[in-house]
């Protein structure tokens, strides 16, 4: 019987060549770095990225980058391209191509249309000597050692060494623009993402007789009924004018039993939790999850400005929203 092949010591060569590409990308980080995002950040029209085969794949994910943190971006096929969608680049764009050899003959079919309109070119190759490199405003070096296949015929390590530079470009450009993570929201709609980054707790909050609350004079055994219609796992305290004095939880519940408090005879002032951590309907829901969590607490009552309850969540409302 033979051996059982071990998987895991050709991972960890994989791991240590790409580890190995990744670093050696820093030599190339030169004035041509600079001068290809000062183009793209100066670009009145969009970056135009564009690649083919595993370099293809590559280019759709920088482009998705790009546009997704600040700078309007979008893959182009070099072979569509010489077929009509040369069209969909404009004069105002800058041209971002990826090919390892730096000699893929669909992007150089391009080169002297892109020379005639007069569009500066990015070109980020494995080889400094290409067509490709030679030709391009802006030579961007990815040159790896190694493939990590050990035919040194699948795109491996070179394919990351250019993943890594587009997201090194991506990153520097989104610095350099300011963009903030509200912008960032408004082009992540969707998911769970989006809805953490743009919702409010005003969107997610129970509000009017769905907040919990009762008087000081309540009794506990009342203030647990309405912890129980609300299903939220606590209840508003509030005074003879409505405004919230405190909280009754359900970890409050647990050390009235261990006090052997009579809760059918004791008012929930006397047990209530005064300090409570409370949140504003305008909070962003990125930020009240991020208050739970540090407070580790599994719900927020929502406070007007003058302290008047008026919403209440707690994580299950967030789970059914989308958010955590």
């Amino acid at each position: 019987m033979t051996a059982e092949f071990d998987y895991r010591k050709t991972a960890k060569q994989v791991l240590d060549i790409e580890k190995a590409a990744i670093d050696g990308l820093y030599q190339y980080l030169d004035p041509a770095f600079n001068h290809a995002c000062r183009l793209m950040f100066q670009c009145p029209g969009k970056v135009i990225v564009t690649g083919m085969g595993k370099s293809g794949h590559i280019a759709h994910k920088i482009a998705a980058t790009l546009a997704s943190t600040g700078t309007p971006a979008f893959f182009v096929h070099p072979g569509e391209a010489s077929h009509g969608d040369l069209g969909m680049i404009g004069r105002d764009d800058v041209v971002l191509a990826l090919s390892n050899s730096g000699e893929s003959s669909e992007i150089i079919s391009l080169l002297p249309v892109l020379k005639r309109r007069g569009l500066p070119l990015i070109c980020l190759t494995g080889n400094p000597a290409s067509t490709m490199a030679r030709e391009a405003n802006v030579h961007l070096c990815t040159r790896v050692e190694q493939e990590a296949c050990p035919l040194g015929l699948a795109p491996t390590a070179s394919t990351t060494a250019a993943l890594v530079m587009g997201d090194a470009l991506a990153v520097s450009l989104l610095e350099a623009r300011g963009f903030t993570a509200d912008d960032f929201a408004l082009s992540h709609p969707g998911g769970a993402l989006g809805k953490r980054l743009l919702l409010r707790v005003g969107d997610v909050m129970h509000r009017d007789e769905q907040v919990p609350k009762v008087g000081l004079n309540t009794l506990i055994i009342d203030a647990l009924l309405e912890i129980g219609r609300s299903g939220l796992g606590f209840t508003a305290v509030v005074d003879e004018r409505q405004k919230l004095v405190g909280i009754y939880t359900d970890g409050d519940l647990r050390r009235t039993l261990d006090h052997k408090i009579d809760v059918h005879h004791t008012s929930i002032e006397q047990v209530m939790t005064r300090s409570c951590t409370t949140t504003h309907a305008a909070m962003l829901v990125a930020e009240a999850v991020k208050l739970m969590e540090e407070k580790k607490i599994s719900g927020l009552l929502v406070v007007d400005e003058q302290q008047y309850p008026v919403g209440a969540f707690n994580m299950h409302d967030l789970l059914r929203a989308g958010v955590i």
